[in-house]
């Protein structure tokens, strides 16, 4: 009998098995970052929690590096400033902490990114309704049926799993492959 720890396992492997159905999907997604980037678009992400930690991860990703010598990427991640989030929460309220920096910051030619495990979380779709007002392309990374999310976004990266861990590693997974597509682009390269 397997142990709790073959079962996680186990699970991994079936959403990343699974996951192949989202290849095109990344493919897609990548074009678009690139499309932006070229034409002096700026990448904007959020998320709650550990969502946050991957949009933060993602950020990180583009303005640092992932495998190559190239020139920054502009990306920002918006949870990263406590003294706006609080602020923000504080004077309004916590679902607004995403829509008031997207309307202060984002444009048309820009890309949100909102990183959630649900797609319900009041603050994530208030974040993306206010993106679409700017004009901005919007890109769900959240998995299950993408909650109410999903109907804000222009492209989504839907993990085929409603289990937490589960959507956060493939999220990982997916923002490595997209980290790499655009790194290459921006060094001149092809992906490897």
């Amino acid at each position: 009998m397997s142990d709790w720890l073959d079962t996680q396992l186990d699970t991994h492997i079936r959403v990343a098995e699974d996951a192949t159905d989202l290849l095109d999907d990344v493919r897609a997604v990548g074009a678009v970052l690139i499309r932006a980037f070229a034409d002096g678009g700026t990448l904007y992400t959020f998320g709650n929690g550990g969502s946050a930690a991957d949009a933060q991860h993602f950020t990180g990703e583009l303005i640092g590096h992932y495998k190559r010598d190239r020139r920054p990427l502009p990306a920002v991640t918006l949870t990263t400033d406590a003294t706006v989030s609080t602020c923000i929460a504080n004077d309004y309220a916590f679902e607004d902490v995403f829509s008031r920096q997207v309307e202060a910051l984002v444009g048309p030619g820009d890309v949100v990114a909102a990183f959630t495990t649900s797609g319900r979380s009041a603050n994530i779709v208030r974040g993306l309704t206010a993106a679409r007002a700017t004009g901005a392309t919007t890109l769900l990374f959240a998995g299950g049926d993408g909650g109410a999310s999903l109907a804000l976004a222009d492209h989504v990266l839907l993990a085929p799993s409603t289990q937490t861990p589960r959507i956060q590693e493939l999220h990982t997974f997916l923002l490595h492959a997209l980290s790499e597509m655009l790194d290459a682009w921006a060094a001149g390269e092809e992906p490897s």
